[in-house]
């Protein structure tokens, strides 16, 4: 029978949504309750931060497995120190609070996909000469503080495309769609706009989508993983007229956010304005788009960011 009963770890989180960031401390208290006299060898706290990837693909006719790891960081501290003959701690409660800070620099946030997952773990050892050693881990909720860049680059994107048609329908499409913002939180609604010059004897309908590329990386093969989350239709532009064409795209609520600062994992978004042309390639405009947390929407060029 385990001496070591009820091993729990509480936080003490600054951020209302739980989360940790680039230079954050980790505050809280391991707790755990002795059935009897214990003699502890060591109680250490530990916090690390790991990027992996794993797929299996069809190589030459052999299956072979791809993987890749990033850590990003790992600190350590000794609640209890390692001592020769063990520190003894009397039957009861007992109670350690800790303080882990967690290094500055860029990584990316939490993740987790098909082929791959950015993970950040808090782990509580407590160790016995001669036992096995009783551990509690939980997972920390991280988002990069390298969003804020992204908020204060906020603005309108825009791009052009032009398309000869050849053919029986010969002629030329001209078309210009903007988005009003290039960044943008889940559960957010964007305007997406295209203005659209049909000069030639083809009908044509625009249509607007919003898609995910997902890129797993190893050391020399990469594995794409390419999502439509949404897809709108516009009206029909008859032939040799102009229109301006206006769509609301509302982003998921559940969408996960950009991955932008991983080596081996990263995570876009674009919004796809094209011209649907029957028998003819569709003229199309890509717009980059960022995904953020509304952790830092409300940050603005010049302001300094909250404790």
């Amino acid at each position: 029978m385990s001496l070591i009963k009820d091993f729990h770890l509480t936080f003490e989180t600054t951020n209302e949504d739980g989360s940790y960031s680039e230079g954050d401390t980790i505050v809280g208290t391991v707790s755990f309750r002795l059935t009897t006299n214990v003699s502890v060898n060591s109680l250490t706290v530990k916090a690390k931060g790991d990027a992996k990837t794993k797929w299996i693909e069809e190589v030459g006719g052999y299956l072979m497995t791809f993987t890749s790891k990033k850590r990003y960081f790992k600190v350590k501290d000794y609640l209890i120190g390692v001592t020769f003959k063990g520190t003894s701690l009397p039957k009861g409660v007992h109670k350690f609070k800790f303080r882990l800070k967690i290094p500055e620099g860029s990584m990316p946030s939490s993740f987790k996909g098909q082929n791959g997952k950015i993970v950040y773990m808090f782990e509580a050892k407590l160790s016995r000469i001669w036992w096995w050693p009783s551990e509690v881990k939980r997972e920390i909720n991280f988002i990069s503080k390298t969003f804020q860049q992204f908020w204060e680059g906020m603005r309108p994107q825009s791009g052009t495309v032009s398309k000869n048609i050849g053919g029986l329908s010969r002629g030329r499409v001209q078309m210009s769609a903007t988005i009003d913002r290039n960044v943008c939180t889940p559960g957010e609604t964007l305007s997406v706009m295209a203005k659209i010059c049909n000069s030639s004897s083809k009908n044509m309908r625009p249509k607007f989508k919003l898609e995910q590329n997902t890129v797993y990386r190893s050391k020399y093969h990469t594995k794409n993983s390419l999502l439509i989350l949404l897809k709108e239709v516009g009206g029909t532009i008859r032939q040799y007229s102009e229109q301006t064409v206006s769509c609301q795209l509302k982003i998921p609520d559940d969408v996960i956010f950009s991955i932008h600062n991983c080596e081996i994992i990263s995570v876009e978004y674009y919004i796809k304005v094209y011209l649907d042309i029957s028998f003819a390639v569709d003229p199309e405009v890509v717009l980059p788009l960022v995904i953020a947390p509304s952790r830092f929407a409300a940050f603005k060029p010049g302001e300094a960011e909250g404790p």
